[in-house]
């Protein structure tokens, strides 16, 4: 089958480090560091207390007040990252064929502050008449994809993903074979997430994946460092719009680069820890490679998933050095998790835009609070300082609880 080409025209990002692109990747370049004490509730009582919110988000920028009322935070975050992206694209909706404008858009976890403030009404008030005729809509998944349909009049495919951490790689890899099979021209994409609520970082500590440095909460997200203890939650939304190139180009848009290869695979080991030495990771790596028809040579940096954990830290480096042997040490390898924490079903979606602007910038961000390497993980990781590189191609690497991976290969664009 004759492919065509799907480039990235706009982008948009809410994040814990910066609300929109720009704020977000200078924060990015600077190291900044998102964490910081939890306000959203009272975690006197938690293990953990801390976490890297979104700060000064200001939904009627982007949401019309009745709107606000009606949708999640997720959702909230997922329509204003999508306003940001449309208008970055400078995509004209009455000048395009709304039936080839698709929609692909995921959530690991939903409305889960939804969901605990309506179980609270029902439990206090022991009354299902007391609450919201929203709940419903306001908690599945898929709302943040449908809401962005609706506004915009976009009738093309529509649905969202849900694999974990792997969820916005999946929508975005999903958008790109739809593009490449001609089902649609344009397609947002990406994931959004809003679970630093008392049962998400409740239920985390209970299985023990979150950090829990409460005295040291700047320093908690430490990737690839030996002394990480579990990973810090984030929240936020990453957006991108991806369009066939001939379509992009024959409306005059601004590209910023292209996918070439996605590899999407299955660990099929366990429910939370991945394959030994990152099989599945490397499987997915490989085909993604095979995908682009390049030279694993040509890989110039990974944004790593990089979580903090020891589980995923040391497979992750394994199954890079087992793909890529020797050139594994020639390349870059950071995870900006060090600075965002983990935005769970959004981390693919803010991250595969840090790795589309390393690509245009030649600029690799740090990965902080990396102050004594586990000397199983020996890679480049550009530790606590930012690294000027050139850059042809790229790979984003998502890998979620469940075994399911997904690696995203961008490059440079060329005509």
């Amino acid at each position: 089958m004759n492919k065509r080409r799907v480039v990235i025209t706009g982008l948009g990002a809410v994040t814990p480090i910066g609300i929109g692109v720009d704020e977000y990747w200078r924060g990015l370049v600077e190291g900044r560091n998102g964490v910081g004490p939890i306000t959203k509730f009272d975690t006197s009582c938690f293990e953990t207390k801390f976490a890297a919110e979104v700060k000064s988000f200001n939904p009627e920028e982007y949401i019309d007040k009745k709107t606000i009322k009606r949708v999640d935070l997720f959702t909230q975050y997922a329509l204003a990252t999508a306003e940001m992206a449309i208008k970055d694209s400078g995509i004209n909706a009455g000048n395009v064929d709304k039936e080839k404008f698709g929609v692909i858009y995921g959530s690991g976890i939903g409305g889960m502050r939804t969901l605990e403030q309506q179980h609270w009404i029902y439990f206090t008030e022991k009354n299902p008449r007391k609450l919201s005729p929203f709940f419903v809509t306001m908690m599945i998944s898929d709302m943040a994809a449908g809401q962005i349909s609706i506004k915009y009049g976009l009738k093309g495919p529509n649905y969202a993903t849900t694999s974990a951490c792997a969820t916005s790689s999946h929508a975005i890899a999903d958008a790109f074979i739809l593009i490449q099979r001609g089902s649609a021209d344009i397609m947002i994409c990406g994931g959004s997430e809003a679970a630093i609520t008392e049962m998400s970082i409740g239920g985390f500590n209970a299985m023990k994946a979150l950090s829990t440095w409460n005295e040291r909460y700047l320093e908690a997200s430490r990737p690839f460092d030996k002394d990480r203890n579990g990973f810090v939650m984030g929240e936020g939304a990453g957006t991108l719009v991806l369009e066939d190139y001939e379509h992009a180009v024959n409306r005059g848009a601004k590209i910023y680069a292209e996918i070439a290869g996605i590899g999407l695979t299955g660990d099929a080991f366990h429910i939370t820890a991945p394959a030994p030495g990152g099989e599945g990771a490397v499987r997915a790596m490989k085909e993604a490679v095979r995908d682009a028809d390049i030279s694993l040579n040509d890989i110039g940096y990974i944004n790593a998933h990089g979580t903090s954990t020891s589980y995923n830290d040391v497979n992750e480096t394994k199954a890079i050095k087992t793909v890529f042997g020797e050139h594994a040490y020639k390349m870059v390898v950071t995870s900006t998790k060090s600075m965002t924490g983990h935005l769970l079903g959004a981390a693919g979606g803010i991250e595969a835009i840090a790795t589309v602007l390393s690509i245009i910038n030649s600029i690799i961000p740090p990965t902080i609070n990396l102050d004594n390497p586990d000397p199983e993980c020996d890679l480049n990781f550009s530790a606590k300082k930012t690294t000027h590189k050139e850059i042809n191609a790229a790979i984003s690497n998502t890998f979620g609880f469940g075994g399911h991976n997904a690696s995203i290969l961008f490059k440079k664009f060329a005509e």
